[in-house]
């Protein structure tokens, strides 16, 4: 993913899911040591439901696609 769609990205959790930044950078603190999706490890940490689940994955498909800048 690009800087620039990341950007839009952690916007988009911040504004659409309303997902606190401190509960962002717990995922993100985990996704460098870990290596893995950034959407799962809020949804393992019990940090998004499913739905919400689903809203970030739609936006990343959609986004991605319309942009393709997730390359």
């Amino acid at each position: 993913m690009t800087p620039t769609i990341y950007a839009k990205f952690i916007k988009f959790l911040k504004e659409e899911i309303a997902l606190p930044t401190d509960s962002i950078a717990v995922a993100q603190r985990t996704v460098e040591q870990h290596h893995g999706p950034i959407p799962m490890i809020l949804w393992q940490y019990g940090l998004v439901t499913l739905e919400e689940l689903d809203r970030i994955y739609d936006w990343l498909e959609t986004g991605c696609a319309a942009t393709n800048f997730c390359d």
